[in-house]
């Protein structure tokens, strides 16, 4: 199952090249930003692109996107890679336990759900075009967003008693209120309809207006992690996430006739660092946000490590 390469492999090198030059000196601009900025500013542009401008992107990308093939087997991907964070790192938590209860959770959120978004979306469009990016919204949105908003939100309840339990329906419903569903279904729409071509570039490049934006809020929020606490533990769900679950999958999706440019792009949805959705749910919850923040910025840092890694292991012929 799969198609061909869309690219060489030499450019797709060069294409790994270009996106390092993108993502280094997009979020630089953004950890230079949020040294001088009010720390109010990262939160209005986040509040910007939950609502506006990630909504807005993905209805652009999705009119283009090949929906075609077994498309929904990337939410089964998605669940798959975070059941199986999730086991690991219990087992994990079980031979080095916790202090506190409520580590474990954030431990275990870290190891689960990763930064398909923000990351992945810039990432796979570099690399990979446009073709397959109909599997990553599907596996960002049926997957991460769920995951962390929904069942994330009940399962970090779990491990801090003192909070009022969320019923699983109300945890879903939470999670269905993002308004990137909204655009999602604007966007299936509009795939029908052909627009002039200065309003496609328009589009088009707006949508790359908001994956800038997106990597400049990356930068700020980095510039505010301060803390390093728990780098042994963190060291672990990093582990987790972005080496063992990847390539167990990845290594499962390929005997099961995954191949080239499709199983890549699976891949590295499965292998981005811990998303920002740990920290959010980590402080909703009071868990320990100590710990989130330097997953977060451990994470962030080992991808630029961990991308050449997947493309040598699962190469696009």
């Amino acid at each position: 199952m799969g198609n061909s390469a869309i690219v060489e492999p030499m450019t797709f090198w060069l294409a790994l090249t270009e996106l390092y030059g993108k993502l280094g000196a997009t979020v630089l601009v953004g950890w230079i930003l949020g040294q001088y900025l009010p720390r109010s500013v990262a939160h209005q542009l986040g509040v910007f692109l939950f609502w506006i401008g990630v909504p807005l992107g993905v209805m652009i990308f999705l009119r283009r996107a090949d929906l075609s093939g077994a498309i929904w087997v990337a939410p089964v991907v998605a669940w798959a890679a975070i059941a199986l964070g999730a086991g690991l790192a219990w087992l994990w938590s079980r031979y080095q336990p916790f202090p506190h209860s409520r580590s474990t959770g954030t431990f275990m959120l870290a190891s689960m759900f990763g930064n398909t978004g923000y990351l992945g979306y810039p990432i796979i469009l570099t690399l990979l075009g446009e073709e397959y990016f109909g599997w990553v919204i599907f596996y960002d949105l049926f997957g991460t967003t769920i995951g962390a908003y929904g069942f994330g939100s009940l399962f970090a309840s779990w491990f801090n008693p003192e909070m009022p339990q969320q019923s699983p329906r109300i945890a879903v419903l939470t999670a269905l209120r993002n308004p990137i569903w909204w655009c999602f279904g604007l966007g299936l729409g509009l795939r029908s309809l052909t627009f002039p071509l200065p309003i496609e570039q328009g589009l088009h490049t707006v949508g790359w207006a908001v994956i800038s934006a997106s990597l400049v809020l990356i930068g700020m929020r980095l510039s505010q992690l301060t803390s390093w606490q728990h780098s042994r533990s963190v060291g672990v769900s990093v582990a987790i996430k972005m080496l063992l679950v990847p390539l167990g999958l990845g290594v499962g999706l390929r005997s099961l006739g995954f191949q080239g440019a499709l199983l890549l792009a699976l891949v590295l949805q499965i292998a981005m660092p811990p998303a920002f959705a740990t920290l959010v749910v980590s402080e909703a919850y009071d868990l320990d946000r100590e710990l989130a923040v330097t997953a977060i910025a451990l994470g962030s840092l080992a991808l630029l490590l961990t991308l050449p890694l997947w493309l040598l292991i699962f190469p696009v012929p």
